[in-house]
């Protein structure tokens, strides 16, 4: 059987290790150059590639094909394999089919790496051993190659849910969907939404979805569609008593009829976005029965995400906060939520279809000063030029960082959260939050 592994990241080399081991002949096509510890672990498996190019006498013969979740449908060695009847499958998929444990599969626009995160440490703090993969850390299909879990957590994106067949999550949670990634779903936000339901079309009664009941998109899906497996709800709202809500200040919940409270303050994430998440992890721990007081402690100690809304440093008592993860203004929408002094935003990079008005109602309010950090600026500027005292355009880290601290004053705080992919400027959005917090470091 041959396989050909498109992309030769971490999903890719992971899938090229899974598939020799169960016997597959199996070609690795880059169109961009892989990096070279992918390509020591290649020649140490003594499997076959190439990079900047995708020859396709050796892609189309394929009799099947991963994909990496990066490369998109339009490109053309995709839509060549698509009109030959090759089947392109997603790591996820092809993983998946070599496990015989079970999975909790994790989507969203927003908070679906936090709540990844958390609801594996709760499980992980519960005595289970279990993976962390998917869109974080060593890929699904390496895991599965060494065979040591007891099962896995898996943060999904829509593009590794387009490229599912048969997997199956045990429990499947959706956090959140707002408009991300249209410019991948031909700007058509119903496509969008469908691809982040497929993470449960392949669930049965004995399997669950978790939901925000308060996310209208979510409840309107769910209600014009049939779901086969049992739906468990949370909610900021102590009007909906099932699964799990707020009630005053605590987190209640009623999963396996076991009464469950959290008190909220004594979360060790900060902000209403991250009770949700605590919510959705706290239902997942409860229905793999990890015991009450390991929930509790867990939620009361979890360290935050690299990335989002990290504190950085304080400098001359100005907070300078670490948001490089918001990549849509959904996720920039929460950052400026929670902020409660004066802000210096640094935002930009390269704009997915955004629309910058829902955020008005928080800069008019929190936003002193604005920096933007992109090639091109030109739609935050139309949207927020009349509305802050300072808009200040940047083509560096350094510059910006610079820049926010000359319009930063003592109890302010300077939050990089730029509602934007990152690719004009940076390799990706990790690389940008590493630079921004060396050059907070330089100050």
């Amino acid at each position: 059987m041959k396989l050909v592994v498109l992309g030769g990241g971490e999903s890719g080399v992971g899938t090229a290790i899974l598939a020799k081991k169960k016997g597959y002949d199996v070609f690795v096509s880059d169109f961009g150059k892989i990096k070279d510890n992918y390509k020591e672990v290649l020649a140490l498996n003594k499997l076959e590639w190439e990079e900047e190019k995708h020859t396709e006498d050796l892609i189309l013969n394929a009799d099947m094909v991963m994909k990496s979740p990066g490369i998109p449908d339009k490109s053309p060695i995709v839509k060549l394999l698509h009109k030959k009847g090759v089947p392109v499958i997603s790591e996820i998929e092809f993983a998946a089919q070599f496990i015989n444990v079970d999975t909790i599969g994790i989507t969203g626009s927003n908070g679906k790496t936090t709540t990844t995160m958390l609801t594996h440490y709760l499980i992980k703090q519960g005595g289970l051993n279990v993976g962390l993969a998917g869109n974080i850390g060593k890929s699904f299909a390496w895991q599965v190659a060494e065979n040591k879990n007891e099962g896995y957590v898996l943060e999904l994106s829509s593009f590794q849910l387009d490229g599912i067949v048969n997997y199956r999550p045990h429990i499947a949670v959706i956090t959140n969907i707002s408009p991300d990634h249209l410019d991948r779903y031909d700007y058509n936000y119903e496509l969008y939404i469908a691809a982040k339901f497929r993470i449960t079309m392949n669930q049965t009664e004995d399997d669950f979805l978790v939901y925000d009941a308060d996310d209208p998109v979510l409840v309107k899906w769910i209600s014009g569609h049939t779901i086969r497996a049992k739906t468990i709800p949370f909610s900021l709202s102590g009007d909906n008593k099932e699964g799990i809500y707020v009630n005053g200040n605590n987190i209640i919940s009623n999963i396996n009829n076991e009464d469950f409270t959290m008190p909220i303050n004594e979360l060790s994430l900060e902000g209403k976005h991250n009770v949700k998440n605590a919510m959705a992890a706290t239902a997942v721990a409860q229905l793999m029965r990890i015991r009450k007081e390991t929930i509790r402690e867990s939620l009361s100690n979890f360290q935050g995400v690299e990335h989002r809304l990290e504190k950085v440093l304080k400098i001359q008592n100005v907070q300078y906060i670490n948001d490089s993860k918001a990549t849509n203004t959904n996720a920039t929408f929460f950052a400026l939520d929670s902020m409660t002094t004066p802000t210096v935003w640094i935002v930009g990079g390269v704009d997915k279809g955004n629309d910058y008005d829902e955020l008005m109602p928080l800069v008019r309010e929190k936003v002193k000063a604005i920096v933007c950090l992109g090639v091109d600026n030109h739609k935050i500027i139309n949207t927020f030029g009349n509305v802050v005292d300072e808009m200040i355009e940047t083509t560096s880290m350094d510059e910006a960082v610079k820049m926010a601290q000359r319009l930063a004053e003592k109890g302010d705080t300077v939050l990089l959260s730029p509602a934007c992919a990152s690719f004009d400027l940076f390799e990706n959005y990790e690389d940008r939050g590493r630079q921004f917090k060396a050059s907070v470091m330089n100050l």
